[in-house]
């Protein structure tokens, strides 16, 4: 039987790795485009503010950036520790393009940084502003691999399981490649990390104009990320709804539970605002409604019913039955490999094969499920529904937040009010963690709402993990927690060294001093580390 406890240390410790590494990646993704526009501004002016701007918010850039690449590799690895027979199910299709994204990351992007911090003064100011552009691009290049495969498990297309060698396997790459899901997903995502970096950028400027500091860089920082932001801020929005329309298509369990829905309505549905729940399942103590909305947004229809929680598991336990089937003929095959009867049942229901594995929690035999524990297997289906209202009304709350926040501040940078209210620029400041809240929940609601499964529909969490002991589990997440927590002080510490020594003229002088080099900035001033940075 499963070990339950062992999923759910393995569950704790691959989450607690993949949110402490997305700390570090939206920030990247939309600090490395603000760089390469405010370069772009100081190739086309020649005005040397603009240098000044992209060296400084560059050298934070390389610091986040720094860190989420170390943060990375554990994650990948980490699939083969604690994820072991998932590697296994899946590893054909997943594999593909989890490589390519460590090549964009590791190669392309890393190549790339490594030009823009030693390049200013050996090429000319054409060819950085490509390699600072190609950084960028590296940047992006990377999330859509990654998301791409995260996608295909929202959405396993492409591929079919093969009953001879026991895993899935690529069919269609292209399938992988263009998955809807995937795609909806790489534009919602980095759009979020343009937000971030736009609001890191915005509050930082804010902060120095209260100091009285940087004033020239401080206001021009502001101007482009006040647009920058806007444009993405609308992006998040519109591409969101994409996603949660393509979502509707391929999950609709996590649709209904976001929505707290557990009947199905009439068309159109209408949308929860806020709800208080109740002991009693869709029944809250008081929510607030909007009628048709959700049903518009969902379904793009006036007349398509979105199915609620109770007919969705009713559903679920069908396909239950019809995994058992597929579960049955596959240990036929096993048995003999020529029995083409089996053979032709098998094709008839695999695809609801990872159903049937649902009960896998329950007994081994699932040939010989109970009516009982086919319903169990059935409710299994159903994710923590409160969890994930209260983190979608969180996401979206945020994001149409930062839409009338830089819609204020585009308006008053037209008008060259940037540094007229104080009240205002301690708002600006104060907005800095929000992006991260947002992007944070709307992760948790990507793979939180995806459960029971690590595969959608095909592959149950707790039937992929490895099989690792308890106390194994629990000093390796300690562990991991405390590195993670350490290293994100001391890069939160050495970022805001940075910030407090500001803008420098050159990333690395001939004779630096303590004033002249981020580096040295950043460390104690010591006659060794003044020697370091010679």
């Amino acid at each position: 039987m499963i070990d339950m406890t062992v999923v759910e240390l393995s569950r704790w410790q691959f989450a607690a790795t993949a949110m402490y590494h997305f700390l570090f990646v939206p920030l990247t993704l939309g600090l490395s485009f603000m760089m390469a526009i405010m370069e772009s501004v100081y190739v086309m002016t020649g005005r040397d503010i603009w240098r000044k701007a992209t060296l400084f918010w560059g050298t934070l850039f390389g610091v986040n950036f720094a860190m989420g690449v170390a943060t990375g590799i554990v994650m990948e690895f980490q699939f083969g520790m604690n994820w072991s027979y998932y590697s296994h199910y899946v590893g054909d299709v997943f594999g593909a393009p989890l490589a390519i994204e460590g090549l964009m990351a590791f190669f392309l992007e890393a190549t790339f940084i490594g030009v823009f911090f030693f390049g200013w003064d050996r090429l000319s100011k054409v060819g950085h502003l490509a390699v600072t552009w190609l950084t960028a691009l590296g940047a992006n290049f990377s999330a859509l691999w990654i998301l791409i495969a995260n996608g295909w498990m929202q959405n396993p297309v492409g591929a079919k399981f093969n009953p001879d060698t026991m895993r899935m396997e690529v069919t269609d790459f292209m399938a992988v490649i263009f998955n809807p899901v995937a795609q909806a997903k790489f534009v919602h995502t980095v759009s979020a990390g343009y937000v971030c970096g736009a609001v890191f950028i915005f509050a930082i400027s804010c902060l120095f104009l209260l100091q009285g500091k940087h004033a020239e860089l401080a206001k021009r920082s502001m101007v482009v990320a006040a647009s920058f932001g806007l444009a993405s801020a609308l992006s998040v929005v519109v591409l969101g709804d994409e996603s949660g329309y393509v979502a509707t298509e391929q999950q609709k369990m996590k649709i209904a539970a976001m929505e707290a829905m557990y009947h199905t309505e009439p068309a159109p549905a209408a949308l929860t605002l806020f709800a208080i729940p109740s002991s009693i399942p869709g029944e809250p103590v008081f929510e607030v409604r909007l009628p048709w909305v959700l049903g518009i947004i969902t379904t793009r229809s006036l007349d398509m019913e979105l199915p609620g929680i109770t007919e969705l598991v009713e559903r679920a336990a069908i396909r239950i039955q019809s995994g058992m089937i597929a579960y049955g003929a596959l240990q036929d095959i096993r048995a003999d490999g020529s029995n083409a009867e089996a053979r032709a049942l098998f094709e008839q229901h695999w695809a609801d094969l990872g159903y049937g594995l649902l009960l896998k929690k329950y007994r081994t035999d699932i040939e010989n499920a109970t009516g009982e524990e086919i319903a169990l297997a059935s409710f299994d289906t159903v994710p923590d529904v409160w969890p994930l209202f209260w983190s979608f009304r969180l996401m979206v709350g945020v994001g149409f937040f930062f839409i009338a926040f830089f819609a204020v501040w585009f308006y008053r940078a037209s008008r060259g009010w940037i540094d007229t209210n104080r009240t205002m620029l301690w708002i600006g400041v104060a907005t800095l963690p929000l992006p991260w809240l947002a992007i944070e929940a709307g992760w948790f609601i990507a793979e939180y709402g995806r459960q029971p499964w690590v595969v959608e529909g095909v592959l149950p969490t707790f039937y992929a993990a490895s099989g690792l002991r308890f106390w194994d589990l629990v000093i390796s997440l300690s562990f991991f927690v405390a590195l993670y927590t350490v290293l994100l002080i001391i890069m939160v510490l050495l970022m805001i060294k940075i910030i407090k020594a500001g803008p420098q003229e050159k990333l690395f002088a001939a004779s630096p001093t303590d004033d002249e080099d981020f580096v040295i900035a950043a460390l104690p001033a010591t006659p060794a580390n003044k020697e370091l940075g010679s």
